[in-house]
């Protein structure tokens, strides 16, 4: 055995498989990465052929391809990609002429971070939520870092939420006329300071109003009961009242009508008898008059209270006066007036209007009569007069002497 092992035949084989299996060797390693490279877009990006030598030729791949973007390779061996753009981006491998791999690496191609636009929201007194919005679009993953301060005090963070590019703030120094927020964009090809400056008591703007019903009033075809509960973000403290905006108007109507309140319920006095009206709420803060008024509530629908006699079938309901889901059974105040009896008053319009038209028409039909009386007599009379003056006239041609 130790013969054979030695012997120039099994050598040979040996040597032969080794050979054989050199480029197999070789496809596997140019699976490998061994480097990121970040490059600018638009721009020329160099790559080094990291173990090649001066005036080594050499030969660049790029994702087992040999057509390459457009480019220049260098005495040294390091290719140039010129001008850059996100067809370039990939791997690339370089191998001498003996298909041996040299050097790997990953190319990622981008922008450093530009200034972000920045806003924020502030539901309340004692929180601020920040966002911001970027200027540049880098297409490389970022890192953030953010803080807060009121003038003249220390920073402090401001808590990231980086997959929804926000911060928040919690217990800001309200009493501070100005704010700044710091935030720092950084990514593999530099980096980039924002500074904004905020008036947080020119910021306060509530969440709308929750739990929003509105009511009719049993006996009163001109009022509306509207229900409301605060904000669940706002405190409820006695140190922060909210004021409370009603708006309605009858379906189909341009023009509001708006009420105030500082509690709920609030009642509409002046609805229009028979229409579906509209109604939407909105909060502001009580006290800070620079506040703004938060967003308006969805629109409710209701008809105020009304007797209802035998329905016509001619007359339909709007699909969305059907809708039960705009009727809420809520038990409104007592009120301290009598309601209206569900019993129609009965309309004597038009039987007084009958009679009225019956005395004229007697009237007429008398005075025609009368008129007709006095004709006749006058006739009668002037007849009855010669008459008699022909009889004096016979009288006297008979007593004269012939």
């Amino acid at each position: 055995m130790p013969g054979l092992l030695s012997s120039p035949v099994y050598l040979t084989v040996v040597w032969f498989l080794s050979w054989s299996l050199l480029p197999s060797c070789a496809q596997i390693w140019t699976d490998e990465v061994s480097d990121v490279q970040y490059g600018r877009l638009e721009s020329n990006v160099t790559l080094a052929c990291g173990k090649s030598q001066i005036r080594t030729p050499v030969v660049w791949h790029l994702n087992h391809s040999s057509a390459l973007p457009w480019h220049k390779v260098t005495s040294d061996g390091a290719l140039v990609l010129l001008h850059v753009d996100h067809s370039a981006q990939g791997n690339y491998s370089c191998y001498d002429n003996d298909g041996l791999l040299l050097h790997s690496v990953k190319l990622r191609l981008g922008r450093p971070p530009g200034l972000l636009s920045i806003s924020c929201q502030v539901p309340n007194y004692t929180h601020v939520r920040c966002s911001w919005v970027e200027s540049v679009k880098t297409f490389l993953p970022a890192k953030y870092n953010a803080s807060f301060r009121g003038n003249g005090q220390m920073w402090a963070p401001c808590v990231l939420d980086i997959v929804r590019k926000r911060c928040d703030i919690d217990h800001p120094a309200f009493w501070q006329a100005m704010h700044t927020l710091r935030i720092t964009e950084t990514n593999a090809l530099g980096s980039e300071t924002t500074y904004g400056q905020f008036r947080l008591h020119e910021l306060l703007k509530p969440n709308p109003p929750e739990s929003v019903l509105v009511k009719e009033i049993e006996g009163y075809p001109k009022r509306l009961n509207v229900f409301w509960n605060i904000p669940s973000s706002w405190p409820q403290h006695d140190a922060f009242p909210l004021l409370f905006q009603i708006r309605y108007r009858p379906q189909g109507s341009i023009y509001w009508s708006e009420i105030y309140s500082e509690e709920s319920p609030a009642i509409i006095f002046d609805a229009l008898a028979g229409h579906v009206h509209q109604v939407q709420v909105r909060a502001r803060d009580e006290v800070n008059s620079e506040s703004q008024w938060s967003e308006w509530t969805p629109l409710l629908l209701v008809r105020p209270w009304q007797v209802y006699t035998t329905p016509d079938p001619a007359e339909a309901f709007l699909p969305e006066e059907r809708d039960p889901d705009y009727y809420f059974p809520i038990t409104p105040k007592p009120e301290t007036s009598t309601p209206k009896s569900h019993n129609p008053v009965p309309d004597d319009k038009g039987n007084l209007g009958l009679v009225i038209l019956l005395v004229l028409f007697s009237v007429v039909i008398l005075t025609t009569i009368l008129s007709l009386i006095f004709v006749v007599w006058v006739k009668q009379r002037r007849h009855d007069h010669m008459t008699k003056q022909e009889l004096t006239s016979m009288v006297k041609m008979k007593t004269m002497p012939i």
